[in-house]
């Protein structure tokens, strides 16, 4: 087997283990409906991944674009992100505090009157859409959150190096992005073939979240935080 096909799958699953991905699956599983939303955030995803692909592939490659992108703006995105995650883990970390919770509970109490009294929706838009199981939604969230990076970058130039026809390198393209999109594809699969079973599983990690959630969230988020930005400081370097 080809050193560059090997490297492709390594990649693959390099992509799999995305930030964002995990976030926005963990997310989608606790709101109602995961099925639909999450169907949509898959196509959304599909739909830029592979398109964006099949352009760098086939057009781009070898004109600096990739090259540059992967040396600049994929190590910045990555070091934003970072910095953002572990802003994220100091919020929920002094949220923890029973005094923050009493005054984040009064504050929410008189917002929640305010918007009652004045004849106003008591959830944010965003909450209200999801919430009625629209896949259109998080179709556009997923498109906007699935351009290529680091990963995807150098998948796509050992494809290059391997010069495949066009059939071949359609079909690298899009089997890089199947696997890379695995953690929204597995439940998925799983309604559909293990309805019961999955819906219990996801009804299990509910429950850990309401229990657990918070903690485990803090760790991920600053070990999310920090690999992120010691790969952008890294690949910048």
């Amino acid at each position: 087997m080809s050193s560059d096909l090997v490297a492709i799958f390594l990649l693959s699953l390099t992509a799999m283990a995305n930030p964002t991905l995990l976030a926005a699956v963990t997310v989608l599983l606790l709101l109602p409906n995961p099925r639909r939303l999450m169907l949509g955030y898959l196509l959304g995803a599909y739909t830029t991944s592979i398109a964006s692909g099949l352009v760098i592939v086939f057009a781009l490659h070898g004109t600096g674009t990739e090259s540059t992108a992967k040396r600049t703006v994929s190590p910045l995105q990555d070091i934003v992100l970072g910095v953002l995650a572990l802003v994220i883990a100091l919020a929920l970390q002094s949220r923890r505090s029973p005094l923050s919770k009493e005054r984040r509970q009064a504050r929410k109490e008189a917002h929640l009157k305010a918007r009652q009294e004045g004849g106003k929706p008591t959830e944010p838009l965003a909450m209200r859409m999801l919430s009625r199981g629209n896949a259109k939604v998080t179709f556009v969230v997923g498109a906007a959150l699935s351009f290529p990076g680091v990963s995807y970058l150098a998948g796509l130039n050992h494809i290059h190096k391997l010069d495949p026809s066009a059939v071949a390198a359609v079909l690298l393209v899009v089997a890089f992005c199947l696997i890379q999109e695995t953690l929204l594809e597995l439940p998925l699969l799983g309604y559909v073939f293990a309805p019961e079973r999955t819906q219990e599983a996801v009804t299990r990690f509910r429950s850990w979240v309401a229990t657990r959630g918070r903690h485990a969230a803090v760790t991920g988020a600053v070990v999310i935080g920090v690999l992120l930005i010691t790969r952008g400081v890294v690949t910048l370097v």
